[in-house]
């Protein structure tokens, strides 16, 4: 059974997923899957994470001795898309301008399933595949860190890198949250204002003393939410601010993390304002070496090809935050997606063509040799 590539993401990306309501996605997988014959279950996932589903686990034995390759992509978007018809034009798909069209990773999963569909014939060598769909990739990882400690995979790869096909990500940043609640003192902001605490004034002083946006070409800092206040005749006695730092450096992140709370506690009490804090590292940072059988099959699936490849740094975390941890090598692959995360989000078609043939040949390529996965190239 072959799959076009193109159809098969446009049907995806009509189906409306943000993160924790990736259920219509899950459906429509298992559905085609079976379809396939590929063997794919539902984890139980869903009463911990809160999806209205569990991550989708499909397994197909291989035909051919070689590794074990894990295939991942996650199924939600960064908003929702009701309604969105996806337009293609000059071979180019995008969404109809009002939400993005949820690449991200919907052409993730279409090229997994054109890829299994082609290995069904029978023509292609590859060893045994894991392939795994996520939930609320977008919110956390939060799919990654719920599916099973051991997928008995030697090596992955997740479709969901920057850049064209071809990037191979083998490094990626570890994130801190900081969630900060500033306490200050209600007041009549015409009548006594001098005796009230203004704790967005306290919030907004903490602000101003560390720098945001790209720090280095490591490093990055972002003030993402502010609340507060109650009217605008009260002083406000209450300020919440969300701020996310990111490095792909230990050291550089917790210097950088540790200049933010000092902000915090510094301008807090400038003002009389008491500050509380609450830490959160949603995925920790990667790097995998050059030498690595995950990073060197896919310059030999590339070069197979003859499509340029090279070693990226992301700036994003991605499901392979969370394998790496758990000591399952993997890396990011580009797959061609622009201007993620926006409305102008788009993919060529030619692009999800190309990923098809990448991956086809990064599996063909793993079943030439003996794979071993030295743990002190991974870190």
């Amino acid at each position: 059974m072959k799959i076009n590539v193109a159809d098969e993401f446009i049907a995806l990306a009509s189906l409306n997923s943000p993160s924790r309501r990736e259920g219509r996605v899950a459906e429509y997988l298992v559905d085609r899957l079976r379809e396939l014959g590929v063997a794919a279950v539902v984890d139980d996932s869903a009463s911990r994470s809160g999806s209205d589903t569990g991550n989708v686990i499909a397994r197909l034995p291989g035909n051919a001795a070689g590794p074990t390759v894990l295939l991942c992509a996650h199924m939600d978007t960064v908003g929702p898309t009701e309604g969105m018809v996806p337009v293609v034009r000059d071979g180019v798909v995008y969404s109809n301008g009002e939400t993005v069209l949820g690449a991200d990773d919907k052409a993730g999963i279409a090229i997994i399933l054109a890829v299994l569909a082609e290995l069904k014939d029978g023509a292609l060598p590859h060893g045994p595949i894991v392939a795994a769909f996520t939930v609320q990739e977008e919110v956390g990882l939060f799919g990654a860190n719920y599916l099973p400690v051991d997928l008995k995979a030697d090596f992955g790869y997740v479709l969901d890198g920057d850049g064209p096909v071809g990037n191979i990500v083998h490094r990626a940043p570890s994130k801190v949250d900081l969630d900060f609640t500033i306490e200050g003192l209600a007041a009549h902001a015409g009548i006594c204002p001098e005796a009230g605490v203004n704790a967005i004034v306290a919030a907004a002083a903490a602000i101003a003393r560390f720098r945001s946006g790209r720090l280095d070409g490591e490093t990055t800092s972002n003030v993402g939410l502010i609340r507060g206040g109650k009217a605008l005749n009260i002083v406000p006695d209450r300020a919440e601010v969300a701020v996310e730092v990111r490095s792909t450096d230990k050291l550089k992140l917790e210097n950088e993390v540790r200049t933010v709370i000092n902000a915090f506690e510094e301008a807090a009490a400038a003002a009389g304002a008491g500050v509380t804090v609450r830490r959160e590292v949603p995925f920790e940072a990667f790097t995998i070496a050059e030498t690595h059988p995950v990073v060197a099959n896919a310059f030999r699936a590339a070069h197979a090809l003859g499509i340029e490849s090279r070693l990226w740094t992301s700036g994003g975390g991605m499901d392979a935050n969370v394998f790496n941890l758990r000591g399952l090598p993997c890396v990011g692959l580009g797959i061609g997606i622009e201007d993620a995360h926006s409305p102008k989000e788009h993919i060529a078609v030619a692009q999800m063509e190309k990923g098809v043939r990448f991956i086809e040949a990064l599996l063909a390529e793993a079943v030439e040799r003996s794979f071993k996965t030295p743990a002190q190239e991974c870190r």
